[in-house]
């Protein structure tokens, strides 16, 4: 049972571009003690100023998640998120030389690919879960987050785009960690062809590509290599509401049904949901039989190596 907190076992890094800045960006991540969560560390900047990578840190939604403090802003991190969410990792210093996380393919899987890598280790204390006890829902227009109680983590999705390609995809995860790794981490961030050319004008997806996005004409996929999923559309939308779902700093244990979301209403689902706290309860596991006595599935995140005595 996955009931304990997690970090990393040694540290890692890489080198990639930012999608929207188009700059080269030097990522290193670094294990971290049980309670740090997840910090964002600018190097380039003077006095290393950190960022929380909390839900109430998030400043701007507008085509990625970016968050801020004091003045100081990193921007497209949902997908390195949803990686941390997938492999349970609680805690973890995440150095960056620049504005934003690298896009690298455009999915999770190179930072599932670096935290497998580094090694997750196991750490002392225990995990504090989100129970949802009250069925909590929010609208804008025709898009919709609606939370039930459950026995676990369940993520239902879909999506309708006024494109042949797009029109109704539907897909549910279940959440382990070898679902997350298999059936969601390698789903591309997407646009259209018709978008490109204003995203740049605006100062937008300027180390964009084909090499980190699905890009989509009027008829079909641009990218020669086709699809890693026949609706990987819906599964990369998936892979942000985990990325976004992961600033409360606590794995959820609900059934999500989302209908045509995105960072902004996910964002304000967050927010909206925590401040009622009458909806979801706290728990921390102490020992695998507690989480049987409470009739809850916790996600299993896939292995790590057990904490040291």
């Amino acid at each position: 049972m996955d009931y304990k907190q997690r970090t990393l076992k040694d540290e890692i890094g890489c080198t990639g571009i930012g999608l929207h800045s188009g700059e080269r960006i030097r990522i290193n991540i670094r294990p971290a003690p049980c309670d740090t969560g997840i910090r964002f560390v600018r190097t380039d900047l003077s006095g290393h100023p950190i960022i929380e990578a909390r839900f109430d840190n998030v400043f701007d939604t507008t085509l990625a998640t970016t968050i801020g403090f004091d003045g100081c802003r990193v921007s497209t991190i949902e997908h390195l998120m949803a990686a941390f969410y997938g492999l349970g990792i609680d805690n973890a210093v995440v150095e960056l030389d620049g504005p934003e996380v690298p896009i690298m393919d455009g999915s999770s899987a190179p930072f599932v690919f670096l935290v497998k890598s580094a090694g997750i280790k196991e750490q002392k204390d225990p995990k504090r879960f989100i129970v949802i006890k009250k069925t909590f829902k929010i609208d804008d227009g025709n898009r919709s987050i609606c939370v039930y109680p459950s026995k676990e983590l369940k993520i239902s999705y879909m999506i309708d785009f006024q494109h042949p390609l797009l029109r109704n995809q539907e897909f549910e995860l279940r959440f382990s960690g070898g679902d997350f790794v298999r059936e969601i981490s390698k789903a591309r961030t997407f646009g259209f062809l018709k978008d490109v050319e204003t995203l740049k004008a605006n100062g937008l997806a300027r180390g964009g590509s084909l090499d980190n996005a699905v890009v989509i004409d009027d008829f079909r996929i641009i990218n020669e290599d086709g699809l890693r999923y026949k609706d990987e559309f819906v599964r990369h939308k998936i892979l942000d509401f985990i990325g976004d779902l992961s600033l409360i700093q606590s794995p959820v244990i609900g059934h999500f049904v989302v209908k045509k979301s995105g960072h902004f209403l996910n964002q304000q689902m967050l927010a909206s949901l925590m401040q009622l706290k009458r909806h979801w309860k706290v728990y921390a596991f102490v020992s695998p039989e507690e989480c049987s006595k409470n009739s809850v599935r916790i996600p299993a995140f896939g292995l790590a190596e057990p904490a040291l005595a």
